[in-house]
């Protein structure tokens, strides 16, 4: 039986991206199977030599796209991307604030050169008093408010990942598909925006409300009075830790049973969530003593089987190895990074049938491994490739 088409395989889109949010937004594309051209500097996108944290950003944003390594401020380099541009469905650019215009690669000019195009552009403000500013993730999640509600009072700490880079990726991956969806009947193309400041506010936006209704400052989420009466850390025998959370009162019922805490359900004082929120100072000290008696592989095994939400504890690495991601279709891949060795990493977490997002191709290992395959439709020969990879305007790939 043959593998269904991809639903984008018919879409061409020209990735201007760096770092997490650009590659972010293109690689989900690239996963629902548009062709992504990746434009990178002739000695290739920084990301490729970052350390520290920022050593898996390429590897793991950069699959099933293909390379074309350029310089976009030579006169030769512009003229291929404008040629570039009329074969092209979808730009997707985040650069800073007025790059793309001193590049020549505005909306404005590219749209000229093909009205059907969907140009999105990622950016830390959409139109405003802050539009001109640059940003990062962690600068909004700073002043939106996420930093405060994540740590402790006077001690704003921002999230354990790239959060805002990717969400608001995501987002702009909404607003290219929603603007492809209306060029079937209009025939244009649109310039399609998102931002990471508005992105954070976006998911703050429950807390705003909370404050909008309550009239009171929001405490941050570790000092916050849970909605749940049973939604923590435990500690547990072997001096480890299990989450468990209880929402529901057959959660509740279940627990108390699981755990033989059958009292509990008989007091009268507990009759309720509320009631358990109320009567939380001493009910959870004695929850705590309970769970402290068992281990952690008991705890987690007494909550599995009695059905109610529990987490262990995990480290990124030991994600590498989780039954779920490792036994399920649509957990992880395996990629090649860049020392050659094969690394298992997420995949889209969604599942459309009857299609398999796979990983068609590893990130390019090879800086403009693809630009001469890029080239030569556009009408240059392989003289003239070697000619403009001799002055530094283009990189290819080494025979």
């Amino acid at each position: 039986m043959s593998t269904p088409h991809l639903p984008l395989e018919n879409i061409r889109v020209l990735a201007f991206t760096h770092t997490i949010m650009g590659p972010a937004a293109a690689m989900v594309l690239a996963d629902m199977g548009a062709e992504v051209i990746l434009i990178e500097p002739p000695a290739g996108d920084p990301t490729r030599r970052l350390k520290g944290l920022g050593v898996g950003y390429f590897s793991y944003f950069n699959r099933n796209k293909k390379s074309l390594a350029i310089d976009l401020k030579t006169a030769q380099g512009k003229q291929i991307i404008l040629k570039l541009v009329k074969t092209a469905d979808v730009l997707v650019e985040n650069f800073g604030p007025g790059t793309m215009e001193r590049l020549g690669f505005g909306y404005d000019a590219i749209s000229a050169i093909n009205p059907r195009l969907i140009y999105c552009s990622l950016k830390g403000f959409l139109p405003g008093p802050y539009e001109n500013r640059v940003a990062m993730d962690e600068v909004v999640q700073m002043m939106g408010g996420l930093a405060y509600m994540t740590g402790p009072p006077g001690k704003p700490m921002r999230v354990g990942t790239s959060i805002i880079d990717i969400t608001s990726g995501m987002f702009g991956v909404i607003a290219i598909l929603t603007a492809l969806y209306e060029r079937q009947s209009s025939g244009k193309g649109r310039l399609v925006k998102s931002s990471l400041f508005e992105t954070t506010a976006f998911v703050m936006g429950q807390h705003m409300a909370c404050a909008a209704i309550t009239k009171q400052p929001v405490p941050p989420m570790p000092v916050r009075v849970s909605t749940w009466s049973v939604y923590r850390l435990f500690d547990t025998a072997d001096n480890d830790q299990v989450f468990i959370g209880l929402i529901r009162e057959k959660h509740w019922q279940r627990f108390c049973r699981a755990f033989h805490l059958d009292h509990l359900l008989q007091d009268p004082r507990l009759k309720t969530n509320n009631d358990r929120v109320q009567e939380s100072a001493w009910l959870i000290p004695e929850i705590e003593k309970t769970i402290k008696t068992y281990t952690k592989a008991q705890v987690i095994a007494i909550c599995d089987q009695a059905g109610i939400c529990f987490a262990p504890i995990a480290k990124p690495e030991e994600l590498l190895d989780d039954p779920q991601l490792n036994q399920s279709e649509h957990g992880l891949l395996e990629t090649t990074i860049p020392s050659g060795k094969k690394a298992k990493l997420p995949r889209l977490p969604i599942q459309i049938e009857p299609f398999d997002f796979n990983k068609r191709s590893d990130p390019p290992l090879t800086i403009g491994q693809d630009t001469k395959e890029i080239l030569l439709p556009l009408g240059y020969d392989e003289a003239m490739i070697n000619i403009m990879a001799e002055k530094g305007i283009i990189t290819i790939k080494k025979t």
